[in-house]
């Protein structure tokens, strides 16, 4: 064994892969895991920790892994996520906690996130599930939003004895791991699922079908219903334009609706009554971790995929994972090329993209090198599908009904980043509705962080 590199995991074939829906990652098997947690070295300052947004005990689960008690190893992460198998196949663990891994200074850090992944996946095969809490405090807590951040915050206040109702606006809940992550990076029968059903067993109630600031509001949630405090996890859902001509011809999505239509409406399956028109020649137009996903979606519903991009790869938003296996299933990337105009057709249609060549100049001020146009470097894609991947902003229908809550020139919501605090007293805010879009990680770490602030708002107006 090689313990500068980690255990390799077994994927699905690339060109079989590309034809289905079916997870690519397979994972480790016990063996495997055992092999890699083998490569941790157990440190006393664990950096790892540091790097995790909701701070689980690493080389705590790992060690247990070692030891071979793998219903241990769950427990330990319990304590600390509501979600293990989401997060063991979505986190960007690359630029969190194995980027912290002391054992990545010479070799390959330890392979984390698959380390979580087997220990979740392992404890849904053997039905390992939480205990509900029996210490009840006799306070209500509304989460709005089923996404990543409203499932932790939920959690850990049902952990802690409040009475947790979710409102989900959508008819199942799970937020972006159900519409936004596609089933070969995030499967949802099992997965998604399964952990849904863990934060109900610790006793969270989730009403689906009920749109905050249209079926009541946050205001009737505290005045009328009797809720003690209200957490905001709705998340961004409201997809950008570009603004160019053509951008409202038939067949140009945005990667949202795309998404949808595709994760949540199953129109990736035969035997469902929702189709998408999804095209034979597709662009897409982003470079982040969502255009990755509506690329492949698009390859996978038998598609000649382009992903069109302004700046260089190096400067590729997405991580490096998805960009590897999208190269791998045969996606072609224009990078340095920006769209200018959708052509179309008579009856309305898309029929092709103009775009030019960009180059990179000075730096912005996110601190990467600007991309400016070359002159005189137009020229036409043939695409009958455009998908726009360039980012969400939160939907302002739930600060347009709430009395008192502040949002800034994004439309996110004003929010505390230590607890979640926001301009109207007893209503906390996090994850994407605060931040605008980011990763699931990020938002749990939200929602763990306003979980706390809850408790100790609740306690102190006692």
């Amino acid at each position: 064994m090689d313990v500068l590199k980690k255990v390799p995991v077994r994927e699905q074939d690339p060109i079989i892969r590309a034809t289905n829906f079916e997870e690519v990652c397979f994972g480790y098997n016990l063996d495997e895991a055992k092999e890699e947690a083998s490569r941790c070295l157990q440190c006393k300052n664990a950096k790892c920790i540091t790097g995790c947004p909701v701070s689980i005990d690493i080389p705590g689960f790992i060690k247990q892994i070692e030891n071979s008690d793998i219903e241990a190893a769950s427990k330990v992460i319990a304590q600390y996520s509501a979600l293990p198998a989401v997060c063991g196949r979505v986190c960007p663990q690359e630029s969190q906690c194995e980027e912290r891994c002391i054992r990545g200074i010479k070799g390959e850090p330890v392979s984390i996130g698959k380390l979580e992944r087997f220990v979740a996946d392992w404890s849904r095969e053997h039905n390992i599930k939480p205990e509900a809490p029996t210490n009840k405090n006799g306070k209500k807590v509304a989460v709005i939003g089923s996404g990543p951040a409203g499932l932790t915050c939920a959690g850990d206040l049902a952990k802690l004895g409040y009475d947790v109702t979710i409102f989900e606006a959508l008819h199942e809940p799970g937020g972006v791991l159900v519409y936004g992550i596609p089933e070969f990076r995030l499967p949802k029968d099992t997965v998604v699922k399964t952990e849904i059903d863990n934060v109900k067993a610790l006793g969270v109630k989730i009403e689906t079908n009920v749109v905050i600031g249209k079926s009541t509001t946050i205001d009737e949630l505290m005045e009328e219903e009797g809720f003690d405090a209200v957490f905001i996890g709705s998340g961004a859902g409201l997809p950008k334009f570009m603004g160019i001509p053509g951008e409202n011809a038939n067949g140009v999505f945005s990667a949202n609706e795309y998404l949808t239509r595709s994760n949540l409406m199953k129109a990736f399956d035969e035997t469902y009554d929702t189709p998408i028109a999804a095209g034979k020649k597709v662009a897409v137009v982003g470079g982040g971790n969502v255009a990755m996903d509506a690329a492949r979606t698009a390859k996978r519903l038998g598609a000649e995929v382009y992903v069109v991009y302004r700046r260089s790869e190096d400067e590729l938003p997405a991580r490096v994972e998805e960009v590897h296996h999208a190269k791998e299933e045969g996606i072609i990337f224009k990078v340095l090329t920006n769209p200018t105009k959708i052509l179309v057709d008579e009856k309305g249609w898309v029929r092709g993209m103009t775009c030019i060549e960009m180059e990179l100049g000075e730096p912005d001020a996110s601190g990467r090198r600007k991309p400016v146009e070359k002159q005189d470097s137009e020229f036409d894609i043939e695409v009958d599908t455009v998908i726009m991947s360039l980012g969400t902003s939160p939907n302002p229908l739930i600060s347009s009904t709430t009395k008192g809550l502040e949002t800034n020139k994004w439309r996110c919501i004003v929010a505390d980043e230590s607890d979640g605090k926001t301009t109207k007293e007893g209503v906390f805010a996090g994850g994407d509705a605060v931040t605008g879009a980011a990763t699931v990680i990020l938002a749990m770490g939200a929602g763990k962080a306003a979980a706390k602030g809850i408790d100790e708002y609740l306690k102190n107006k006692q």
